[in-house]
């Protein structure tokens, strides 16, 4: 592996563990047993390896939101897409955890971040597109799905920042995956007013795979 990929792939590595606001360039080097002017040599400073991680995060998730155009959606693929975001939310997460910070830190980051909302949010509309031609849900008219689109996306890039408040007491890296995607639990929530009869028990169910286990007092207000 080339040197940049292992700071790259470092900074990751230690971000999500420890936060980005508490690692710097020189805990980067010393993790990686390279000096500072290496780590300079590819890296101008810490807001580069920021980007550069933020663009490969971009990718991951255009990917994981390629839309099949040549048949009908199932709930095996609104599974999918549920658990390879929820996936590369917990692989990146800790973008999440500082988003608003990072964004006000870089211009770059800021600009490209919200073309990047743009196109999840026309990813999700086109899943509930698929989803209503499928059967699974009824069909919305055209400025209700993009309500429900844009709800979705609150859940998600907002879920971190809920589980980080309601682990206030705990250390950083106390989160666990599992934790994580019991986001999906409150996405498929947003769903069940617009269920078809045909596919609602089917959905339920599938909503109960992800039902919060947090203790009571931490979830005040989330829906059961």
């Amino acid at each position: 592996m080339k040197t940049r990929d292992k700071i790259l792939l470092s900074s990751l590595e230690l971000f999500n563990e420890r936060g980005e606001r508490n690692v710097t360039t020189n805990h980067i080097a010393a993790h990686l047993a390279i000096s500072p002017g290496n780590l300079y040599y590819h890296f101008r400073n810490k807001s580069d390896i920021i980007y550069e991680i933020f663009l490969e995060y971009e990718k991951l998730v255009d990917y994981y939101l390629d839309i099949p155009e040549d048949r009908a959606m199932t709930l095996d693929d609104m599974t999918f897409y549920l658990e390879s975001v929820f996936d590369g939310l917990w692989s990146y997460r800790f973008f999440h955890r500082d988003l608003e910070y990072l964004l006000d830190s870089d211009s770059r980051l800021r600009k490209d971040y919200r073309e990047f909302t743009n196109r999840c949010l026309s990813a999700i509309s086109r899943i509930f597109e698929k989803l209503s031609e499928a059967g699974i849900i009824e069909e919305q008219p055209d400025n209700l799905r993009a309500a429900m689109s844009l709800n979705v996306w609150l859940v998600i890039t907002n879920w971190m920042a809920f589980l980080k408040t309601a682990h206030a007491e705990e250390t950083y890296a106390a989160l666990t995956l599992t934790e994580l995607k019991q986001g999906i639990y409150q996405v498929l929530t947003l769903e069940i007013p617009y269920l078809t009869p045909a596919y609602r028990d089917r959905v339920m169910a599938l909503r109960e795979n992800y039902r919060p286990s947090l203790p009571e007092r931490r979830l005040e207000g989330v829906p059961v």
